[in-house]
């Protein structure tokens, strides 16, 4: 027995520490929730502050995988991306007090 169009459905919530952290997670992700992924859609939902949603409704168990792993690989890249970014500024920070201290 088949499913009908549409019934393979899952979420991906994800908490943030912060409102910030949230924004670009969502302005990163947005884009690739238009993409066009094979018999997979996919909507952005921002449940808080703090909190991000993605709805993935597909037409079959094999699309949900792909659509879930895409995001997936996406979230990850994105909040990756964000600590290196982070740690960067921080070491950037730490020399430039450094400097400051010994000049």
């Amino acid at each position: 027995m088949r499913r009908p169009a549409g019934a393979w459905q899952a979420r991906i919530s994800i908490d943030r520490t912060d409102a910030a952290s949230t924004d670009h997670l969502e302005r990163v992700l947005r884009p690739e929730s238009a993409r066009e992924v094979p018999r997979t859609r996919a909507r952005i939902v921002r449940s808080g502050r703090k909190q991000l949603a993605i709805d993935v409704d597909c037409e079959d168990a094999g699309a949900l995988r792909a659509g879930m792993n895409a995001f997936l690989g996406w979230i990850d890249l994105a909040l990756r991306s964000e600590q290196v970014g982070r740690s960067a500024l921080l070491a950037r920070t730490s020399v430039q007090r450094r400097t400051e201290e010994q000049g």
